[in-house]
């Protein structure tokens, strides 16, 4: 008796009148599409490739859920995994979509893009002679790519500049380096260490230079400069972030599926005995900058300096697809200490000082925001 009870509930639940005009809706929206599709074959001006169509499409479902999200066809899918390290050459730049738009995430420092002077928060209107407007991100990427040597101008769009900008860049192949370090500071001795990326290997270059610095300079305090960092690997935030914590939360990832959802806590002991910091950031420090910057602050373990970052809090996973295709899915967010999303908000710095002046260049004597944090050293 019970059992029939069950089936006769869970039959009334999938045929009630709410799922079935859910159900009802979609079918109604899936032969609406085809009847779009069917007017384009048959009344649009030009001839329309279909397949081509349906691609954009695909693309556009995905670009609508968030700037990272997006479709690659067979035939880019390959180039992406094919394309070897020798053979081919990029300017050094993390970009995102944006209203349909490429947007700068971060230029990454000593590529050719940050050389030439590009910077966060540029949109990329042309890429050569090719509109980006209407182009998927992993499209615009692929145009970005060259032979080694080969030179490419981008067309910028700038806040707060009129005219459109162009930029000539020359492809490298992009070898970052994730650590520079050295000792700064007139009265008293400062470590200033500069991490580019959170790469592989990032935590133990990390590790080594403060360490050697422990031992052969004993510095004060340390400047963690995080500006112009695109992010890279949550395991070596996690790691370079525990480095600094001696308990706590360090960040939490929530996802539709189990495995998503996790927290991370820093292990007992603190690698500087509790050393002030202070961690530079900008527009250009993104994702794992963001973790390591905002859990630092949360816990007060740091004073935040400079301008509030970008605000990418998400992972994304790159899906094959049975088509040979693929797609770049965001999987889960994350989440500081705090509880707070870093997503589109970002980490608002302590203490917010702005880049000054038309010759501003990160670690030199035009670096206002870097020479303020001394002085807050040298003052204490």
């Amino acid at each position: 008796m019970k059992k029939i009870l069950i089936i006769i509930i869970f039959f009334h639940f999938i045929s009630s009148p709410l799922l079935a005009s859910k159900e009802d809706e979609l079918y109604k929206k899936i032969d609406l599409f085809g009847e779009v599709l069917d007017k384009i074959k048959n009344e649009y001006v030009d001839e329309v490739n279909q397949a081509e169509a349906m691609d954009s499409a695909i693309n556009g479902v995905l670009q609508s859920l968030d700037p990272y999200s997006a479709y690659m066809s067979p035939e880019l899918f390959q180039s992406m995994q094919t394309e070897t390290k020798g053979e081919f050459g990029g300017l050094g730049i993390e970009i995102g979509m944006e209203s349909g738009l490429v947007k700068v995430i971060s230029p990454i420092s000593d590529t050719p893009a940050f050389k030439a002077g590009i910077k966060a928060g540029d949109y990329i209107i042309r890429i050569g002679d090719e509109q980006v407007q209407g182009k998927t991100l992993m499209e615009a990427v692929k145009l970005m790519r060259g032979p080694i040597g080969s030179t490419i101008e981008l067309t910028i769009r700038r806040k707060n500049v009129k005219k459109a900008l162009k930029f000539n860049i020359k492809r490298k192949i992009i070898e970052v380096k994730s650590v520079e370090a050295k000792i700064i500071g007139e009265k008293k001795k400062i470590g200033y260490v500069k991490l580019k990326s959170f790469n592989e290997n990032s935590d133990q270059q990390f590790f080594g230079t403060v360490k050697k610095f422990e031992k052969n300079f004993k510095p004060i305090g340390y400047v963690i400069d995080l500006r112009n960092n695109p992010g890279g690997l949550l395991t070596q935030a996690i790691n370079i972030t525990d480095f600094f914590l001696d308990d706590g939360e360090i960040v939490s990832t929530k996802g539709r599926r189990l495995s998503e959802t996790r927290k991370f806590f820093a292990r007992k002991g603190d690698g500087i005995s509790g050393k002030p910091i202070i961690v530079l950031i900008n527009n250009g420090s993104a994702s794992a900058s963001e973790i390591l910057a905002g859990a630092l602050k949360d816990h007060k373990r740091a004073i935040i300096l400079g301008e509030n970052s970008y605000g990418k809090g998400s992972v994304q996973s790159i899906i094959p697809l049975r088509n040979g295709g693929g797609i770049r899915l965001t999987i889960s967010k994350y989440y500081l200490p705090s509880g707070k999303s870093i997503s589109e908000v970002g980490v608002a710095p302590d203490i917010e000082i702005k880049e000054q002046g038309d010759e501003f260049q990160i670690d030199t004597i035009t670096d206002n925001q870097l020479n303020y944090a001394i002085k807050l050293f040298q003052s204490s």
